[in-house]
């Protein structure tokens, strides 16, 4: 079980992560403010002093705590430390992200030190944002200087300001009025912050201030107790209770082929640049988020590093294979991708990398760029190579796509999710280009091999490329057909999958929808068909025994009825006109 401490924009975050695994957990909220949905957890409201947390966590089998409470929630870490200290208890902050530097900051370690630089900068006018529990911790300030404060427009709010003797006509409210609009109307002689992070606005309050010409004082953030493990996202909360808390997901989460060459590359160009390479390397992510990969072989006087594939628990073909990264130094500026051994080499277009280039995906290729980047402002030659990529390859949809000698360096997020829908998509989309670039006048789509084969024999003429597996995804690929304006789309449909589709399901997978025969009921009345059809639908075990179980008029009648509802359903999606729906029975004829 996992307690959070929540309250914030990260303690939505973190429910959001633990709502995914369907496993119970507990979320606390100082006050009953926070309006948030717990699917699978229970949101209890109340502070929590040391003793009550302790009680709480031993008498529900807390294993893991999640500090996801405001950065100046300085009693609340404390509690959480001697909590976990005493109940030998992991904590896992999720902080927030913070911007580097910020140019013209007047930095404060704390709200004594502020009034002080304030009075001896001769500051009289003061715009603060730092909230109405900072009110009393700058009464030696306000009383004696003109001063506004921004707080939230609630009973709460307003009580604690009367209570601190402030005056209720300096205050103004966060849903009335922007910063920039603010400073433009009070002209204070300076704005005063805390270092909130972005999710608190910070950036945007400096460049409110900086705008207006105004000197901006911030109050840096309190610091963590120690032992606490940061977490700046999503991936990285998952990560750490897959581990910390076995079993809480049902299923543990990988990191994709582009992310593993991004750390092999960061590794590999360390070395080259004589730093020592530890057991692990940090690379930032297309989310933001900064992760730690392992890093099994590095070879300085080859500038090279290898990272082993971890999957998770998704069925990935790369899984625990070797992505082996090398760089060298070019006299060319920029980052130049070479193919390596068992990388695949493109032949089509479509794929939005250069026809003879190596199939190293776009994501992959700006995170590589990004953390190289970070690290060296020269030309470098960055070699991926996967030992074993040929003969991997041909288990993926390489081939169809006329990717050559190899497999692709994929990933979208660098993340893999267990049996992730993700990157069945992506692969969708990235065959859907590929018809599109090699000119196939249409776009076959059909639910697997079967059906495939059976269009196939039907349009002799068309490509390879034309042929397009959705799965169970037929409303992720018309959505893609639609942004990708393919003008003309042929669907192959067998019976099981028509009738969730005519009822209104585009991702007709069994976890998601079952057959329903009171739809299908309803259906043969609004046909016309006779009680037999009723009949015969509910003996049914499987769809496609209407194939041979309903009257030949009925049959007619209900196919016809099930195609049209099929029709409606796709059009929300992909403008039925230039959409045709073949109904395969199991010897391939077409209704």
């Amino acid at each position: 079980m996992i307690l959070i401490l929540g309250g914030t924009t990260e303690g939505r975050l973190a429910v959001r992560v633990a709502d995914a695994a369907g496993s119970p957990y507990w979320y606390s909220t100082r006050g009953e403010l926070q309006q948030i949905e717990c699917k699978h957890g229970t949101h209890i409201t109340g502070a929590l002093d040391e003793a009550a947390m302790a009680a709480f966590c031993t008498d529900h089998g807390i294993r893991l705590l999640v500090d996801a409470a405001h950065p100046f929630a300085t009693e609340l870490h404390q509690t959480v430390a001697s909590v976990a200290e005493s109940l030998d208890l992991p904590v896992v902050r999720v902080e927030r992200s913070y911007a580097d530097g910020q140019e013209g900051v007047i930095w404060c370690e704390s709200y004594e030190e502020t009034i002080s630089r304030l009075e001896a900068d001769g500051i009289t006018r003061l715009l603060a944002l730092t909230g109405v529990q900072t009110i009393g911790k700058l009464r030696p300030y306000w009383e004696r200087h003109e001063t506004w404060f921004r707080i939230l427009r609630r009973d709460e709010s307003l009580e604690k300001a009367a209570q601190q003797g402030f005056p209720a006509e300096r205050l103004v409210y966060y849903e009335e009025e922007d910063e920039a609009v603010l400073i433009a109307r009070l002209q204070p002689h300076a704005l005063l912050t805390k270092e909130s992070g972005e999710s608190g606005g910070f950036p945007q309050k400096v460049a409110a201030a900086q705008a207006a010409g105004i000197p901006v004082y911030a109050v840096r953030r309190p610091t963590l107790p120690a032992g606490f493990e940061i977490v700046t996202g999503e991936h990285g909360l998952r990560k750490a209770i897959e581990r910390l808390v076995p079993g809480f997901f049902p299923l543990r989460s990988g990191f994709t082929t582009g992310a593993c060459a991004t750390a092999a590359a960061k590794a590999a160009l360390l070395a080259l640049l004589g730093e020592k390479v530890g057991d692990t390397v940090e690379i930032l992510f297309p989310d933001g988020e900064i992760l730690s990969l392992p890093i099994t072989d590095v070879k300085p006087l080859q500038a090279s590093a290898t990272v082993i594939k971890d999957a998770g628990d998704d069925p990935d073909v790369t899984h625990g294979h070797a992505i082996v990264a090398t760089v060298a130094f070019s006299e060319q500026p920029g980052i130049h991708f070479l193919q390596g051994e068992g990388v695949g080499r493109v032949t089509l277009p479509g794929l939005g990398i250069p026809v003879g280039g190596p199939a190293i995906n776009h994501v992959p290729r700006q995170m590589i760029e990004q953390n190289l980047s970070a690290l060296y402002v020269g030309g470098l030659d960055v070699t991926i190579s996967v030992p074993d990529g040929r003969k991997l390859a041909q288990r993926t949809f390489n081939p169809k796509l006329g990717i050559v000698d190899g497999i692709s360096i994929i990933g979208t997020s660098g993340i893999v999710r267990p049996f992730s829908n993700e990157a069945f998509v992506e692969a969708i989309r990235r065959e859907v280009e590929v018809a599109v670039a090699v000119g196939s006048p249409m776009l076959v789509i059909n639910s697997g091999a079967k059906s495939e084969a059976f269009l196939k024999a039907r349009f002799p003429e068309l490509p390879p490329q034309a042929f397009v597996h959705y799965g169970n995804f037929i409303g992720e690929t018309l959505k893609i057909a639609a942004e990708l304006e393919v003008p003309q789309v042929t669907m192959g449909i067998m019976l099981g999958k028509a009738v969730k589709l005519a009822e209104g399901h585009l991702d007709t997978h069994s976890k998601s929808v079952v057959m329903n025969k009171d739809f299908l009921k309803e259906v043969a009345r609004e046909a016309d068909c006779s009680p037999a059809a009723a009949e015969a639908i509910d003996r049914l075990t499987l769809a496609r025994e209407l194939w041979k179980g309903l009257p030949e008029a009925d049959a007619r009648r209900f196919f016809s009825a099930i195609l049209d509802r099929c029709y409606a359903t796709c059009a929300t999606v992909y403008p039925a006109a230039t959409l045709t729906i073949l109904l395969l029975d199991e010897d391939g004829n077409v209704f």
